[in-house]
């Protein structure tokens, strides 16, 4: 018996004249997954990419293979189905074979059938009785219920053959990645940036993850939890740019000749953004993607924002900036970030913090202390030249 993964496009499926651009992108990115898993075929077909084993490696690799598609952006859903030919004869014996185990635990069940290929003798809704009555004859203590069903029966008919399968199983959703463009990442070893990241991938974008590092203040594991991060991002993201930008001098200087160190916060993330634009210039960014969530700290007020904006010209992009804490933690455990970023190693954002940093910073007076550091201009453009580079890849 043949299996295959069927997976359904979203949104993507509305993008008109684009539409086949989205859609190579999403090709690529499935066979880069399934790379060193076997053979597999992918192609796609009124909206369903078909990915098929095509040889043994492949099959033994099946399990793994589907997991991996799960965290591919730009799939709305996924099946795993059994192929068979476009008669009564092969889709009943493949059904009962293929979902022997699901209709013998089920209780109660229902038959959902599409005809894409309008030349078989039954349509949807007969084609669904049909193979109803037959499941009851095989398992008569099975109930229909075709509100809350235990188990989905789907028969598909397209156009090359018959698929059956169990339903639909919810996919990463969004846009495939690089399809909107490409941004710098501030990722941080906390929770918040990676859960940004994950977020702004979904939306298709393709990401450079920058981070700032202060040795001997911090040390290599809070540098190897971050490293980690970024690892545990790649199933989602691709193959990402890594950058760990030493940050000990500039941070250094900020602290020793701050006139007011209530603005000391206000001040390094703002050096941090110059740094990190000179980064995404060299790796051609549109953007910069930050973990920022309004009020959650200090830094986070719309004043504090409004600083740290002003600082460089690329649009910065918060998709945290709503979220309370909750909501953001629930998804670093989603996405298996959570257990990482909790690890005691604490990076650079959190050292020389002042007591009692400033909530409404003026940006008159950001601009004007500024002036008074001659240094900070040439240790940031060092501290960018100095970055060491990476690229982190999918396990």
């Amino acid at each position: 018996m043949q299996q295959i993964i069927m997976a359904y496009q979203g949104e993507m499926a509305l993008k008109g004249l684009n539409r086949k651009s989205f859609e190579r992108a999403l090709l690529k990115t499935l066979r880069y997954v399934l790379k060193g898993l076997g053979s597999w075929q992918v192609h796609t077909a009124q909206s369903t990419i078909y990915i098929q084993p095509t040889d043994d490696t492949a099959q033994n690799n099946a399990d793994e293979a589907w997991e991996q598609c799960r965290k591919v952006f730009g799939i709305a859903s996924l099946s795993r189905a059994a192929v068979c030919e476009k008669n009564m004869g092969d889709i009943t014996q493949t059904l009962l074979a293929y979902l022997a185990p699901q209709l013998s635990s089920a209780q109660t069940f229902k038959v959902v059938a599409k005809r894409a290929d309008k030349t078989f003798p039954l349509d949807s809704q007969q084609l669904a009785r049909e193979l109803g009555g037959i499941i009851l004859s095989h398992y008569p203590k099975l109930k229909v219920d075709v509100h809350t069903p235990q188990l989905t029966v789907m028969i598909e008919v397209r156009e090359r053959a018959a698929y059956v399968h169990a339903g639909k199983q919810k996919g990463a959703g969004g846009l495939p990645v690089p399809t909107s463009g490409r941004a710098g990442l501030l990722l941080s070893g906390g929770i918040d940036s990676p859960v940004a990241a994950w977020q702004m991938a979904k939306r298709g974008l393709s990401l450079v993850a920058i981070h700032f590092a202060s040795p001997p203040y911090t040390g290599p594991r809070a540098l190897a939890k971050v490293e980690d991060l970024a690892d545990l991002l790649t199933p989602w993201t691709g193959p990402l740019p890594f950058y760990m930008v030493p940050y000990t001098k500039t941070q250094e200087y900020l602290r020793d000749t701050l006139p007011k160190q209530d603005y000391f916060t206000v001040m390094m993330r703002r050096s941090m953004m110059r740094i990190a634009q000179i980064i995404c210039q060299k790796e051609d960014c549109e953007a910069l993607v930050t973990g920022e969530s309004l009020a959650q700290v200090a830094s986070q007020t719309l004043q504090a924002l409004a600083c740290t904006d002003a600082a460089q010209s690329l649009p910065v992009l918060r998709p945290c900036i709503g979220m309370d804490k909750t909501e953001i933690v629930d998804i670093a455990r989603a996405i298996g970030t959570y257990e990482t970023s909790i690890l005691p190693y604490e990076d650079c954002c959190t050292i020389f913090t002042p007591p009692h940093p400033a909530t409404k910073p003026k940006l008159a007076l950001v601009e004007e202390m500024e002036q008074q550091m001659p240094e900070l201009a040439r240790l940031e453009a060092e501290a960018a030249a100095a970055a060491e580079f990476s690229l982190r890849r999918r396990g």
